[in-house]
């Protein structure tokens, strides 16, 4: 059992979502205790043994996701995992501070580089996280996606162009902080001109409700746009909360005591906002009710 840490962080990197991650670190477990004691004696490493079936669940999941996902209502985000502290009670860009005890923080786990992830292949997706963010050998993935190591090494500089291409130079985290800070103050305002200032000319909203929360069907296109549609969201008892969404700075929506969504942002070096993920999908935002 002192593997489920590790494999918790697997899962979750390698499908986006905690709940799947830990359904698949569950059937893992099943899979080990099906086995009769003298079978479990034979295998030199139960971690290494747990990783390998953890991973090929994973795959597996990956495959039937994409059918999965094109029929989910609207545009689909990885699931946010909740930060305890909000800011000025946790270290930003540490990786001690640990959402729910669950998911350690790395640059890894950001929103951004999720999203990067959803573009690959699930042979891809499997391969880089595992090689290059675990650091398993090409020989040890090889067993996991089937393939020989030369094709996952090809699959990982794949994997590395995507990220490479879609990669934009990020704010360092104090300059991130203040800008999703200034971000809030101007939608509490409801200061348009202050929104587009902070909000770079291309700029795109992302909203994902799945069918069970308003939220734009389509991905918003412009500064100018976003910043009037923030501005109308809101009204009586909308509160907003400075929490770390995946390790970095984002925004917490209440309504009435209950959580009504979860932003995150991908700030670019310039100190514009290139990317705003709203979550308001409630089966995605159940780990965070325990925050309010």
């Amino acid at each position: 059992m002192s593997e489920r840490r590790q494999l918790i962080n697997l899962a979750y990197r390698l499908l986006g979502s905690l709940a799947d991650a830990e359904d698949v670190v569950q059937e893992t477990y099943a899979r080990w205790y099906a086995m009769s004691p003298q079978q479990q004696e034979t295998i030199e490493s139960p971690g290494a043994w747990l990783t390998k079936v953890a991973g090929r669940i994973c795959l597996d999941v990956l495959g039937s996701a994409r059918v999965r996902r094109e029929r989910y209502v609207g545009e689909w985000i990885p699931e946010p995992v909740p930060g305890r502290h909000e800011w000025s009670s946790a270290r930003l860009g540490s990786t001690t501070v640990d959402p729910a005890e669950h998911v350690t923080l790395d640059e890894s786990v950001n929103m951004a580089f999720l999203v990067v992830l959803e573009a690959m292949t699930p042979a891809e997706r499997v391969t880089f996280v595992l090689h290059d963010v675990f650091r398993y050998t090409f020989v040890e993935v090889a067993e996991i996606v089937g393939r020989s190591p030369a094709a996952c090494r090809q699959l990982a500089t794949s994997a590395r162009r995507r990220l490479r291409d879609a990669r934009v130079p990020p704010a360092p985290g104090h300059r991130h902080a203040e800008v999703v800070r200034d971000f809030k103050q101007a939608w509490e305002a409801k200061d348009i001109g202050a929104l587009i200032g902070l909000l770079a000319p291309d700029a795109v909203a992302i909203g994902d409700g799945g069918g069970r929360a308003s939220a734009a069907l389509h991905p918003i296109e412009g500064g100018e746009l976003i910043a009037r549609y923030i501005a109308d969201i809101g009204g009586t008892g909308l509160a907003i909360h400075e929490r770390l969404v995946n390790g970095q700075p984002g925004l917490l929506l209440e309504h009435e005591g209950a959580v009504a969504g979860v932003l995150a942002f991908e700030i670019a070096d310039d100190g514009l906002i290139r990317r705003i993920w709203g979550i308001r999908n409630p089966e995605k935002l159940r780990p965070w009710s325990e925050d309010l």
